[in-house]
């Protein structure tokens, strides 16, 4: 009896028009590298989960100093200054991680591209996974400011994993961006710590968007609004705040519209130097 014979098809483009397919198909590998990064970053350090809890804390209360009993500034409604701070610190510094992270996350995988065919977008979007983990260590200290000042959540905070998705979809666009633009050009990477520091004292982190749109007007903060992460912040103070921080419509639906855009615009540039990647790490 013949045994049946396999035939091997080599086909010009097979790889280019299956490619979001293969994202899917992929998507065990998305798992293990993104627990990979996980395990390296927490494995065998000292203060690996600590550090986590120990940086957004540091900044809260630098900020809290700054903006509250420096400058004067007032706080969302009756509530806590720090915890209104640390609503905002919780989406930042999810957003700071996934674009460090993913930006070095190409490079740093170098040999692994080099090897094997796989599509690789999955390689920042770990990156940006495994930033959730801070995101949910961070988590902690929010639950414990809330208990230490007595404020009991609302049914707002049900929608938080709303917010969260589109904080998700703010970080993975820029990511791609990012991770393409420090593959290709090294000298990038000394171009991000700028902007991430930067972004963080542009965004309404250490003081409430209500100030901003109390002083210098609807036009302006619209204006303002042109940051992603504006609407992305103000959304988990209203979450978390229970309302007392507005909900700016037009803000979120900047933010939304803009981290489409960012989103559709990093993966096409992705894609378009993806091929070349094996060349130049």
């Amino acid at each position: 009896m013949t045994q049946p014979v396999e035939e091997l098809v080599l086909e010009a483009g097979r790889t280019e028009r299956h490619y979001w397919r293969d994202l899917w198909r992929y998507r065990e590998l998305l798992y293990i590298l993104a627990w990979r990064d996980i395990a390296v970053r927490y494995k065998q350090t000292a203060v690996g989960v600590a550090w986590a809890l120990l940086q957004p804390l540091a900044q809260m209360l630098v900020m809290v100093v700054v903006f509250s009993k420096v400058a004067g500034l007032p706080s969302d409604g009756q509530a806590p200054y720090a915890l209104m701070v640390f609503a905002a610190m919780l989406p930042w510094q999810f957003f700071a991680s996934a674009i460090s992270s993913s930006s070095a996350s190409i490079v740093g995988n170098a040999n692994l591209i080099s090897k094997v065919y796989f599509p690789r977008m999955l390689i920042p979007a770990a990156a940006v996974v495994t930033s959730v983990v801070d995101f949910l260590i961070s988590f902690a200290i929010l639950v414990a400011l809330m208990l230490w000042y007595g404020y009991a959540p609302g049914w707002r905070m049900l929608t938080l994993p709303l917010f969260m998705a589109l904080a998700l979809l703010a970080a993975f666009g820029p990511g791609l961006l990012v991770t393409a633009l420090n593959t290709e050009y090294r000298d990038f990477r000394y171009v991000i710590p700028f902007i991430v520091q930067f972004g963080l004292y542009v965004s309404p982190v250490g003081f409430s968007s209500t100030v901003l749109r109390e002083r210098f007007g609807e036009a302006f903060f619209l204006l303002y609004s042109l940051n992603p992460m504006v609407g992305v912040i103000e959304g988990f103070r209203w979450a978390i705040l229970d309302g007392q921080a507005p909900l700016h419509a037009p803000a979120l639906t900047l933010s939304i519209l803009l981290s489409l855009a960012f989103l559709l615009l990093g993966a096409l540039y992705f894609r378009r130097l993806e091929r070349s990647f094996a060349d130049v790490i």
